[in-house]
């Protein structure tokens, strides 16, 4: 069984986001990057199989400037087999994420599709959900839990009221969150293995996707700072405040 896992360079998630002067966007200049925090869950997850013996090959994507491929050498570290760099300095929305995925679904034909639920920067949740119905696979989100059996996978996954278990034929496209492992650190000797792994490179024109721009950013501010609170001297005093500041 193959597992493709993308794996998308976002700015570190310990790191306070500085907006642009003119509200453009993001700044990141001498910001550290890594690795989206859910797609290091599932490359642990895909490394898990693996080890199991459920996997034969596991392969990490990325989409974006040379500099992705850093993130890729990460998942090699992490125990993935090999790299696919798909290199471009654009900005790429979802639905070309999910086109240039379902690209290389067809050309290295996996069994499995494991990708994090979203990434920390756009918050979009929506490359999974698109590249399952682009490809025409099950799909199965928000896993907390995945077990394999020989032609299907069995995924317990997180909803408000709990947890719900659905069972997806295999091809499938599964996406992580947060509680279905504890991804590991990479060790200084698979730091040094990664090295030696092979990036493939590639361009969205390579494999024919259009990743025109087809959403405009009007501005991006900071959140409204947070104001001072204030005592009350009875529940009903509290009531009429709520009121007054339109909350309730």
């Amino acid at each position: 069984m193959k597992v493709l896992v993308p794996v998308k360079r976002v700015i570190d998630y310990n790191v306070k986001v500085r907006v642009k002067a003119d509200q453009s966007g993001v700044d990141l200049a001498n910001v550290k990057m890594s690795m989206n925090p859910f797609d290091e869950i599932a490359v642990e997850e895909a490394v898990r199989l693996k080890e199991k013996g459920m996997a034969t090959e596991v392969v990490a994507l990325s989409i974006g400037p040379h500099q992705a491929s850093e993130t890729i050498r990460t998942a090699l570290a992490m125990g993935a087999d090999r790299g696919i760099l798909v290199k471009t300095d654009q900005t790429v929305e979802p639905l070309a994420v999910a086109k240039i995925l379902k690209a290389i679904v067809e050309a290295e034909r996996p069994d499995l599709v494991i990708t994090g639920k979203q990434a920390i920067d756009d918050d979009s949740n929506q490359v999974g959900q698109m590249l399952a119905a682009l490809l025409g696979w099950p799909q199965a989100t928000f896993a907390h839990s995945l077990e394999l059996a020989a032609d299907s996978a069995k995924v317990a996954r997180e909803i408000d009221g709990g947890l719900q278990t659905v069972e997806v034929k295999l091809p499938a496209v599964i996406t992580t969150d947060l509680r279905l492992n504890e991804p590991r650190y990479a060790s200084l000797p698979n730091i040094m293995k990664a090295k030696k792994k092979s990036i493939d490179e590639k361009t969205a024109a390579d494999l024919g996707v259009d990743i025109a721009p087809r959403l405009k950013v009007l501005k991006v501010s900071e959140p409204p700072k947070r104001g001072g609170g204030m005592k009350v001297e009875s529940v009903g005093a509290l009531l009429d405040r709520l009121k007054a500041d339109g909350v309730i």
